[in-house]
């Protein structure tokens, strides 16, 4: 989540929290529907527009609008779509509802393709092999790692090293 232009670490610890598992959306639109970045219908008479929704979690939609405007701010790919709308006709505010929709959407690809590398992981440590102690879930103990039968004498070693 570091990684999304615009997104900090206070920002990518709210989207994860809030979030929590992806899996729960069956898909993007459901996702932009519960964050408050679907667009709704608002037209009237021949004029055709849509409107930001005031339903839905306001935390992410406002972690989704700092993004917007943290992209607007530099020269960025989110910049350049922004442009694009504007120069469609789009009012600011219509070109904005966009750009948060489509950062909604890469919020959530990025969040699918990482639970999905997650779940593609062996399990117990990073790095270990199937067949480690590490991910059995009765670890393995060789004689090695047992302990001795008895406890050592040092009167005998002493008198052991001084005839020798």
């Amino acid at each position: 989540m570091l990684e999304l232009f615009g997104n900090g670490p206070s920002s990518a610890a709210r989207l994860l929290g809030d979030i929590g598992d992806v899996g729960r959306f069956a898909d993007k639109g459901r996702f932009t529907s519960w964050n408050g970045t679907a667009p709704l219908e608002a037209s009237s008479g021949d004029r055709r527009r849509h409107r930001l929704s005031r339903a839905g979690n306001r935390r992410i939609n406002r972690v989704l609008h700092v993004m917007a405007i943290v992209q607007l701010r530099h020269d960025t790919p989110g910049r350049a779509y922004y442009r694009r709308r504007l120069a469609e006709g789009k009012t600011s505010r219509e070109a904005m509802r966009c750009l948060k929709r489509r950062l909604s959407d890469v919020v959530y690809r990025r969040m699918v393709r990482d639970a999905e590398r997650l779940a593609a992981g062996s399990g117990g440590h990073s790095g270990a092999a199937p067949d480690s102690s590490a991910a059995d879930l009765n670890p393995v103990v060789s004689t090695s790692e047992q302990s001795l039968p008895e406890p050592a004498h040092y009167k005998d070693r002493a008198a052991a090293s001084s005839s020798a």
